[in-house]
């Protein structure tokens, strides 16, 4: 991957919905030769997709909730837990971690009285949980906006 890669990857992160022709402009290449590029990242798997990026509140998702999930450490217990994960669309985000808490979700409904009914009838009767502690999201600081895609050597762009 070289530098022109990077643009175009450090483009498509911030307007994915630019027209090859917009997107050559920008990275100073024609058309042809960009929208090869395109297709040989989308190919290799540099490019998994596009998305629309969606307001929390016009959706009636606008109350968010860290939680720290504790499931009993053992394979059967960790795999039940992440197949019933899948099932839940309100957790929108589910990360297995090393150390403690071993699972952090971020959840998306509509209010607190949402929250605590999912809560209640489904997170913390999910087989193998043992601890379920929830943190509200007050405000977001810093929304997610794509990866640095500068060198590999830890620098970013």
């Amino acid at each position: 991957m070289d530098e022109i890669d990077r643009q175009i990857l450090r483009e498509l992160q911030q307007d994915g919905r630019l027209s090859n022709q917009e997107l050559a402009q920008r990275v100073g290449l024609t058309a042809s030769p960009c929208m090869r590029r395109v297709r040989q990242l989308e190919q290799d798997g540099v490019i998994e997709g596009y998305r629309a990026v969606v307001n929390p509140e016009a959706v009636g998702r606008g109350f968010e909730v860290l939680v720290s999930v504790e499931v009993r450490r053992e394979r059967e217990a960790v795999e039940a837990f992440e197949e019933a994960l899948q099932g839940i669309p309100d957790v929108v985000e589910a990360y297995r971690l090393f150390g403690s808490p071993g699972c952090l979700l971020r959840i998306a409904v509509a209010d607190l009285q949402a929250y605590e009914r999912l809560w209640i009838e489904r997170l913390t009767s999910l087989a193998g949980v043992t601890e379920v502690n929830s943190q509200i999201i007050m405000k977001r600081i810093k929304e997610p906006r794509g990866l640095p895609v500068g060198r590999t050597t830890g620098r970013t762009a």
